[in-house]
């Protein structure tokens, strides 16, 4: 006989909410503000090419080599603006400062439109709901800004945590704030691996959340998968008979 289903996992990023405009689009926008004009299609190729190259260098925000989300963040804007012609050290500098604090508004953030009805469906089910997130120190007040924190017992974002998904590590952090066995856990998200493998690895119900039928995986069953988080609490009903 399974255990009834006592807590709901989040993911942040692409699952409840997403970046509003491209990055290329706000970097540009700030830029202006300054008196510069640039490429959005430019500052996004840049981006690309910087973002990987940190994530490589400085997995999980640098944390091991002592940066942190800020410091890290600001480094990707000064790299990624330097590529598209930006040298003033100071200008580049109010820049990343600037934009690692406009990612805390609201209006930088759409929140997908299926989000708030889930989580407050999931609480009516006497459920409650945690945060599993690879973001830095800020989620706390985007969540906030977005009408969104309220519904969450505890954050865990892999800056804090010290590690990252797909590691198992950041999810034994979350079980032991939920304070029950992983099976009476789920876990939804929208990264395979992150979201779906590892989480299931450790014991706990993992949902894939796929709006766009992008994951054709055979070994993803049709009830684990959600197209949209209006199907999450029906699915999770079945796990707490």
């Amino acid at each position: 006989m399974q255990a009834p289903l006592r807590w709901v996992l989040w993911d942040v990023k692409d699952t409840l909410l997403k970046v509003r405009a491209s990055v290329g689009e706000q970097y540009c926008r700030e830029a202006a503000r300054m008196g510069l004009s640039l490429s959005p299609v430019e500052v996004d190729t840049a981006f690309r090419q910087v973002y990987r190259s940190y994530s490589s260098r400085y997995p999980n925000y640098g944390i091991a080599q002592g940066l942190g989300g800020e410091a890290w963040w600001t480094g990707v804007v000064r790299d990624t603006l330097s590529q598209c012609r930006v040298q003033d050290p100071a200008l580049l500098n109010t820049l990343a400062n600037n934009l690692y604090y406009n990612f805390c508004n609201a209006e930088n953030w759409e929140v997908f439109p299926d989000s708030k009805k889930a989580l407050e469906s999931c609480s009516s089910l006497g459920l409650k709901l945690g945060v599993v997130s690879n973001f830095d120190s800020r989620l706390e007040a985007i969540l906030h800004s977005c009408g969104l924190l309220s519904h969450f017992s505890f954050l865990i974002t892999s800056e804090k945590a010290g590690v990252a998904k797909p590691s198992p590590t950041i999810f034994n952090q979350a079980l032991q704030k939920c304070g029950v066995p992983a099976d009476c856990v789920a876990h939804v998200g929208d990264h395979y691996v992150n979201d779906y493998v590892t989480p299931r690895s450790v014991g706990i119900h993992g949902f894939l959340l796929d709006r766009h039928n992008r994951h054709n995986r055979a070994e993803v069953p049709q009830e684990h998968r959600l197209g949209s988080l209006e199907e999450l609490p029906s699915r999770l009903q079945r796990h707490m008979d």
